[in-house]
C-alpha cells in the first residue's frame, strides 16, 4: 500500500465513526491480489488488529473482499456464515457487532473498510448506508489519484517532448492535469503536479520560439478555462470538466482575453503558448 492510499484510508476511519456511530473503525488496501493487512486503526483499544493480514474468503471482510460486497455480522464470535481464523485478535478488542465494506475501484476490490461495536446490536440499514458512503468517497479519491499518477507518468515521459508527433499529448496531459488540481486534498501532491504544470507550459515546443520572458499574470482559473480552450473544448464542455457553470466559463475566458490583449479564443491561446503559460 503506498502512503497516498494509506492516508486516504486513515482519513476515513474518523469519517466513518461520526458517520455511523461505531465504536471503532479499521482497515487497509489489498497489498497483493486478494490479501490485505488491517494497516489503520481508530478507536482501538489494543493493538490486536494491527498488521492483520486478511485472505479473500477468510473472516467478515475476506468474504467481502471475495463477494465484493458488504458483509455484516451482529455477532462475530457466533456467526456462522463467516470462517473464524480471526477469532482471537477481534476477541482482543472486544469486537461484537462488525460491518465490513469493500473499497471497489473499475470493479476490482482495493481494499476494506471495517467498523465495530463492542456490543452485540443489530447494524441497521441506516448504518450500512453511511459505511457504503464513505467507501464510495475513498473510491472516488483513489480513482483521482490513479489518474493523476498516469498523467504525471504520460508527463514525466522522456520522448514526450522529444518529437513534435507527441506535443498534442503534451497539450492534453497539461489540460488535465490542471482540470485535475483543485480536486487533490493532498496539498504537497497537487503542488506537484502545478509544479509539473509549469514545466510543461514553459518547455518548448519543436519548431516553436522560446517563451517570453514577461507574461501576464492570468488566475488559477482563468489558465484552466484557458487550458481547455486550447485542447479544443467549448464552454459547455469545459465548465463540466471543471465543475464550473458554463456562464463563470465565459467570465474567466473574457477576463484571460482581456489580459492577453487577444480578442479571439485563438489569439487567447496563441498569445498563452507565447508568453510561456500554456505548452
Amino acid at each position: 500500500m503506498t502512503a497516498d492510499a494509506a492516508a486516504e484510508i486513515r482519513a476515513a476511519l474518523p469519517r466513518l465513526r461520526r458517520a455511523t456511530g461505531l465504536q471503532i473503525a479499521f482497515g487497509g488496501l489489498l497489498h497483493e491480489p486478494r490479501r490485505m493487512r488491517i494497516a489503520e486503526l481508530n478507536g482501538a483499544v489494543t493493538g490486536a488488529l494491527r498488521g492483520l493480514a486478511i485472505r479473500s474468503g477468510n473472516g467478515l471482510g475476506g468474504k467481502a473482499i471475495a463477494l465484493s460486497r458488504p458483509c455484516v455480522v451482529t455477532d462475530y464470535r457466533t456467526a456462522r456464515h463467516i470462517s473464524h481464523e480471526y477469532d482471537a485478535a477481534v476477541a482482543a478488542e472486544g469486537l461484537r457487532s462488525v460491518v465490513a465494506v469493500p473499497v471497489v475501484v473499475r470493479r476490482t476490490v482495493r481494499g476494506v473498510l471495517y467498523g465495530a461495536l463492542r456490543r452485540p446490536l443489530p447494524l441497521g440499514d441506516r448504518t450500512l448506508d453511511a459505511a457504503v458512503a464513505v467507501a464510495r468517497d475513498v473510491e472516488q479519491s483513489l480513482v483521482v489519484r490513479d489518474e493523476v499518477q498516469r498523467l504525471l507518468a504520460a508527463a514525466r515521459a522522456p520522448e514526450a517532448t522529444g518529437r513534435a508527433g507527441a506535443w498534442e499529448a503534451v497539450r492534453d496531459t497539461h489540460t488535465e492535469l490542471r482540470a485535475l488540481a483543485p480536486r487533490i486534498p493532498d496539498t504537497s501532491l497537487r503542488a506537484e503536479l502545478l509544479a509539473l504544470c509549469e514545466r510543461l507550459a514553459t518547455a518548448n515546443a519543436p519548431g516553436h520560439a522560446a517563451p517570453a520572458a514577461s507574461s501576464p499574470a492570468l488566475s488559477p482559473r482563468e489558465l484552466d478555462v484557458l487550458a481547455c480552450v486550447a485542447t479544443g473544448s467549448t464552454n459547455a464542455t469545459t465548465a463540466e470538466r471543471l465543475g464550473l457553470r458554463p456562464e463563470t466559463v465565459k467570465g474567466y475566458l473574457r477576463a484571460a482575453m482581456r489580459k492577453l490583449g487577444a480578442h479571439t479564443r485563438l489569439e487567447a491561446v496563441v498569445a498563452a503558448r507565447r508568453a510561456g503559460l500554456l505548452p
